[in-house]
């Protein structure tokens, strides 16, 4: 690897008392992760600045350092050195990834949120998005009341506390989120008090947040801005094949962004010509035709975009190190194109795009029993929000007022 890199000085980095016997591998290992030979290069040269700083605290063996210690050896400001703070952080997922790092002892947060995330789990079953979320506003309460700092913390607690902490995530997040972290941390406290950490009437002093059922309207987008957004998107580069043709299917089937995302090469049915749609909130995957659009879309980005890796998802990243997308890339994405098309579009998430889809359905006659299967509504009830933005169907529904006696002869004309 090192000899197509460096054909003349190989040997030099190859005889790096530290980092020498690992440059290989790891040279393999970016090549992997689609790395270019340019950066491959960089950190490679960098590579001997890291060694020096190595030596100069005694490490003979990078892999008895522990992640957080490797990380250590980057510069405090990346800016100062940014190849070498590239080739350590590369390093550290190198080594993580291979198995071979030092295992720092488990924090007391971690080992409270690993025995949360098992309770989570087994005794109440529930799916691993939701104990994600769960898990995730514990870790932030506990990092909040400074529970690694101070251990018989979580036996103080009291309702102060708990208002605290929700009026500092009220800043940054809205009434129906905080209604969500107000029942993780219902759930957070009353497994504590199981534990006896805390005070098992504290879970029920949280007052939610009041959200009335119905008070927003769905963020839907008129349908020609929709076929004018997905027209803006520049499909010349791998990026925009990809983007295309992930916005393409929300617009299409009303996909979530995270059902996007998880689409496999195996839930592409070509000689069937149809689509399987893992759903985990319903339980079922959904059957879908395939359009002659959206199979274009897939095979341009397919044979033209996506880049030829292991992973078994579609949609995968462009841009170094590889792997798969999260529902995070695509919302960023979404924000791009709607930057770069100057629409007004004031939506922040491609969801408004499922919305769109529904209410041009509606539009169109669809029924609303098949609107709410294609968006994999469990009830009724979540697919007639969109009724509410039908308004010419709502001016049909208007009473026309009567008249009053006196009325007609003031309106007759004289």
């Amino acid at each position: 690897m090192l000899d197509e890199l460096f054909p003349r000085v190989h040997a030099r980095y190859r005889s790096l008392p530290v980092l020498g016997s690992h440059l290989d591998g790891f040279v393999a290992w970016l090549r992997s992760q689609g790395y270019p030979a340019l950066p491959i290069r960089r950190r490679i040269r960098a590579a001997r600045r890291f060694d020096a700083r190595l030596r100069r605290r005694g490490v003979q063996d990078p892999r008895t350092l522990t992640a957080n210690e490797l990380l250590t050896y980057a510069p405090a400001n990346s800016q100062e050195d940014i190849d070498l703070a590239a080739v350590v952080r590369s390093f550290m997922h190198y080594f993580g990834q291979c198995g071979v790092l030092a295992l720092s002892p488990p924090t007391p947060t971690q080992g409270l949120i690993k025995a949360y995330q098992t309770h989570l789990e087994r005794e109440r079953g529930l799916a691993a998005s939701t104990v994600y979320h769960h898990t995730a506003t514990a870790g932030e309460f506990l990092t909040f009341v400074e529970y690694d700092r101070d251990s018989d913390r979580l036996d103080r607690l009291g309702l102060r506390d708990l208002e605290a902490f929700v009026q500092r995530l009220a800043r940054r997040r809205s009434r129906t989120s905080l209604q969500h972290v107000a029942a993780h941390l219902r759930s957070f406290l009353r497994f504590l008090a199981r534990r006896g950490h805390a005070c098992a009437t504290l879970a029920g002093q949280i007052d939610t947040p009041r959200v009335y059922r119905d008070e927003r309207l769905p963020r839907a987008l008129p349908w020609p801005t929709v076929l004018a957004f997905l027209n803006a998107i520049d499909r010349s580069t791998v990026v925009g094949r990809r983007d295309y043709a992930m916005f393409l299917l929300i617009a299409t089937y009303g996909l979530r962004t995270s059902e996007v995302v998880a689409l496999s090469l195996d839930d592409l049915e070509w000689r069937a010509q149809r689509i399987r749609v893992p759903r985990s909130k319903v339980g079922r995957p959904l059957i879908l035709p395939l359009t002659k659009e959206v199979g274009a879309a897939l095979v341009d980005y397919l044979q033209h975009g996506r880049p030829d890796l292991a992973h078994r998802q579609v949609f995968l990243r462009v841009r170094p190190p590889a792997g798969t997308l999260k529902p995070t890339a695509a919302t960023e994405a979404f924000q791009n194109w709607t930057r770069r098309s100057g629409l007004p579009i004031s939506f922040q998430g491609p969801h408004c795009l499922r919305h769109s889809l529904a209410m041009h359905l509606l539009r169109q006659g669809t029924p609303l029993k098949t609107i709410g299967d294609l968006l994999g509504h469990r009830s009724a009830e979540s697919t007639c929000v969109y009724l509410r933005l039908h308004v010419d169907q709502l001016r049909d529904v208007a009473l026309d007022l009567p008249i009053a006696a006196g009325m007609e002869d003031a309106n007759a004309p004289h």
